[in-house]
């Protein structure tokens, strides 16, 4: 095979799930992990894609821009859906509950059982919980700056973050990653959700299939520290490190 040819198959590859391994590019293309380095090299020299340790991401994938959560709000919306429905399972009466900022966690507020008390950084979440949730559920906002993505960020989110034990944290993702971890395009919000999953007894993650494999601008925490995964779609590679919780939407393949 040419090299012109590997490198379209590389960046078609790049194109379906916007990263790719070294390792499996040579199986694909039938040539040595050598050869793909040099391809991938070269590509990364011609700014076609970004290369990272052990093979290589578009560079969208680790674009610093922050999307605003109404562009966000309506994709994967049957996903997000049954993710939270799943994740909302998980809580009882009498938990203290923690929401990270995020569309999917936004999704979960309005199916929180009564009874408990939730600590967001998402202002979405929180008029959402104000408007339609359980009288008898407490929430405690934290102040900070707003991000694009809706949600309080910096040092005066973070020390609030810092003041409260939580039972559970549901944590949303820009990106996740068997070896970067949970990412984020804001810097400041990765210093929050960090806080987030140091006060927590058990970290959840909500993120839909299209979260996976891709590396952003900051990073949050390694999976090791998650103790599930509630995602739409079983993904390869990931459920051997958690519990992971597939729930299916009606409509996905």
């Amino acid at each position: 095979m040419l090299a012109a040819e590997r490198h379209a198959a590389i960046l078609d590859r790049l194109h379906t799930s916007k990263t790719v391994r070294v390792s499996e590019l040579a199986d694909f293309l039938g040539v040595s992990e050598m050869t793909i380095r040099r391809d991938i090299d070269g590509l990364d020299a011609a700014g076609a894609l970004r290369k990272v340790h052990g093979g290589a991401v578009t560079w969208a994938s680790l674009s610093a821009l922050e999307p605003g959560f109404p562009a966000n709000a309506e994709k994967e919306l049957d996903s997000k859906l049954a993710i939270a429905t799943a994740a909302a399972a998980l809580v009882e009466p009498g938990m203290t509950v923690a929401l990270t900022g995020g569309t999917t966690t936004f999704q979960l507020a309005g199916r929180l059982p009564a009874n408990i008390t939730v600590i967001t950084n998402s202002l979405p979440a929180a008029d959402q919980l104000h408007r339609f949730g359980d009288p008898s559920t407490t929430v405690l906002l934290t102040g900070g700056e707003r991000s694009p993505s809706e949600a309080l960020v910096g040092p005066l989110a973070t020390a609030a973050v810092r003041g409260f034990n939580v039972d559970i944290c549901f944590m949303g993702a820009h990106g996740v990653d068997l070896h970067a971890g949970i990412t984020t395009p804001n810097l400041a919000e990765a210093d929050t959700n960090r806080a987030f999953a140091q006060q927590c007894a058990s970290l959840v993650l909500l993120a839909d299939h299209t979260k996976f494999n891709i590396i952003s601008l900051a990073h949050v925490v390694h999976l090791d520290r998650v103790d599930s995964i509630v995602t739409d779609r079983r993904v390869p590679g990931y459920a051997s490190l958690t519990q992971l919780i597939t729930p299916t939407p009606k409509d996905a393949p």
